[in-house]
């Protein structure tokens, strides 16, 4: 039986908050695999996605404008209860169905946009701080399909790179993370900042 998107989006999110509650407020300034984003950086943004998916789960409008600062008190049990509020709108009755209201795009995909964020910038995060991620395999067929459909635009609007050259017999995952123009390799130790 296929999972609905919130089942999708609860596995997303363990996954997720268990790299980011291991992240030291001395990790914050090492790069990631995002050339624009330090960890902190990428935490704050990952942060606002999962705020505003909510509200976009809700078809209410998103703010993208900015990025506010969530790495005060404790930002950890904020980010794990932050997600919670995230699957909880993904699973109100009708999230997934229609167009959203903050982006016009069908609510579905809006949804799985959601999800691909939570699973490859937990993988940014981890592979950052030298964090093991495994990502839930239950989640890779619906972000497959998501970047499948949604690459040619993301790269036009330089949220994804071009795509990382992989074997055939690549795993999954990071025939996925290269998809979107990520190296599966990428490590710390040869990022550059």
């Amino acid at each position: 039986m296929t999972e609905t998107i919130s089942e999708l989006l609860r596995h997303a999110s363990r996954a997720a908050v268990a790299v980011v509650g291991g992240i030291r407020d001395d990790e914050l300034r090492l790069p990631t695999p995002c050339d624009a984003y330090e960890v902190g950086d990428l935490l704050n943004h990952l942060f606002q996605v999962v705020v505003n998916f909510q509200a976009l789960a809700a078809k209410e409008s998103a703010d993208f404008s900015t990025t506010p600062d969530h790495l005060h008190g404790d930002w950890r049990a904020g980010f794990e209860a932050e997600t919670a509020r995230l699957v909880a709108a993904w699973s109100m009755p009708g999230a997934d169905e229609g167009i959203s209201g903050g982006m016009g795009l069908p609510a579905g995909i809006v949804a799985r946009m959601a999800l691909l964020d939570l699973t490859v910038h937990a993988w940014d995060l981890a592979r950052a701080t030298g964090r093991d991620y495994t990502p839930p395999s239950q989640v890779i067929p619906a972000l497959n399909e998501l970047v499948d459909t949604m690459a040619t635009t993301a790269r036009t609007m330089n949220v994804f790179a071009a795509p990382v050259p992989t074997p055939e017999d690549a795993p999954p995952f990071e025939a996925l993370l290269a998809h979107t123009g990520r190296d599966p390799r990428w490590n710390s130790a040869t990022a550059t900042r």
